[in-house]
């Protein structure tokens, strides 16, 4: 019985597949955030860019075809 306790105790293979879930888990987080920071300045880009748009456009002369 205390060589399966041992045997049981040294055995690492387990633990490989967990670190491999926790490097998985962080680079998730990595990306998720990364994509959430760029996502936030798109928005701000293209609505300035809006706002651009619609103030040159309210101010050039109308024509008429």
């Amino acid at each position: 019985m205390t060589k399966l306790v041992s045997r049981f105790l040294k055995d690492e293979s387990g633990a490989t597949a967990i670190e491999y879930g926790l490097i998985a888990a962080l680079i998730s987080v990595a990306l998720i955030t990364g994509a959430s920071a760029l996502g936030g300045k798109l928005n701000v880009l293209f609505n300035n860019l809006s706002v651009t748009m619609n103030s040159a456009a309210s101010k050039a002369p109308a024509t008429v075809p």
